[in-house]
C-alpha cells in the first residue's frame, strides 16, 4: 500500500476564544520532506494554528492527524514523543542554565532511566547523560555552531545565539516534523542568514519536513516549497511562491504590489 505523502493533515479545524473565532474550518495538507511556509498578517490565526497542533490550544471541532495517527486529543507531552517539535516566536529557554543544559531538556522525553536512579543520578542514569551529552556535542551542538558555547549560561548570550540555542533543543527532541515560529524575527542580517542556511541544511542532511511561519517575505518566495497564507483565522490561497506571489487576493491583502514578479 502506498505512503501517504501528508505527514500533516488538518482538517475542518475550528477555535473560539469566548465569542471570537480565531480559526473557521481551516483544511491543510504538509507533505513529507517539503519546507512548509504559513503566512499571512498579524492575527490571521498562524500561531493559533500552530498552538493547536501542539496542544497549547485545544480547537473548538475538526481534526488534526500526523503520521496517520490522529492526534487532536493527545497531551502535549505525547505531540513531542510522536514526533513533532517547534521554537517559539518569544524565546522560552531557562535562562539562567547552560546552553547544554538547554537542549538536553529536548532530548528528556526520550530517556529510559527510571525516577530513582535519575534522581540519585547513578547507575543507568549517570550512562545515559553521558551518552546523551556525547551524543548532542557530536550531532546538534557541532551542526549548528554551538560547541563553543555548551558551557555558557545562555542569558548571558546574544539574541541571535539564543534563538539558535532554541532550535537545537527542538531538534534534540528527535522530530520528523520541525515547527519554526519566525525564527528570524528581531535579528540582524548575518545572524537571519545562518539562521537560515542551517534550516535549509537540517531540511536537507536530515531529511525532517519543517513548518515555517515567517513575515520575511523575501525569505518565504526563495526558501519555500509549498506557501498557505491565511487571513481572519480562514486558509484564503495556497500553492508554490509563484502562484502564492501572482494571486490577486494575497497581493491586496498581504503581499503589496512590490512583490509581483
Amino acid at each position: 500500500m502506498a505512503t501517504n505523502p501528508n505527514l500533516l493533515e488538518i482538517r475542518n479545524l475550528s477555535l473560539n476564544f469566548g465569542g471570537i473565532g480565531a480559526l473557521n474550518k481551516v483544511d491543510l495538507n504538509v507533505k513529507r520532506g517539503l519546507l512548509f511556509s504559513l503566512i499571512g498578517p498579524n492575527g490571521a490565526g498562524k500561531t493559533s494554528l500552530v498552538n493547536c497542533i501542539s496542544k497549547f490550544y485545544i480547537p473548538k471541532s475538526g481534526k488534526i492527524s500526523f503520521n496517520g495517527r490522529d492526534i487532536t486529543s493527545i497531551a502535549s507531552h505525547d505531540v513531542v514523543r510522536c514526533g513533532i517539535s517547534r521554537t517559539f516566536q518569544n524565546i522560552e529557554l531557562f535562562k539562567e542554565m547552560t546552553v547544554l543544559d538547554n537542549i538536553k531538556l529536548g532530548r528528556h522525553i526520550h530517556l529510559r532511566s527510571g525516577p530513582i536512579s535519575g534522581i540519585l543520578y547513578w547507575g543507568k542514569a549517570k550512562k545515559e547523560e553521558k551518552e546523551l551529552e556525547e551524543l548532542l556535542a557530536r550531532e546538534i551542538l557541532s551542526f549548528l555552531d554551538l560547541s563553543s558555547y555548551k558551557n555558557r549560561v545562555v542569558g548571558t548570550l546574544s539574541y541571535g545565539l539564543q534563538k539558535r540555542v532554541d532550535l537545537a533543543r527542538a531538534l534534540a527532541c528527535k522530530p520528523e516534523l520541525l515547527i519554526l515560529d519566525e525564527p528570524v524575527a528581531g535579528m540582524n542580517r548575518e545572524e537571519t542568514k545562518d539562521m537560515i542556511d542551517h534550516v535549509l541544511q537540517i531540511k536537507k542532511s536530515w531529511g525532517l519536513t519543517v513548518f515555517l511561519i515567517e513575515h520575511d517575505m523575501e525569505i518565504v518566495m526563495n526558501i519555500s516549497d509549498w506557501i498557505a497564507v491565511m487571513n481572519f483565522g480562514e486558509k484564503m490561497a495556497e500553492g508554490t511562491a509563484a502562484e502564492v506571489q501572482k494571486n490577486p487576493e494575497v497581493i491586496r491583502i498581504y503581499l503589496g504590489k512590490q512583490c509581483q514578479q
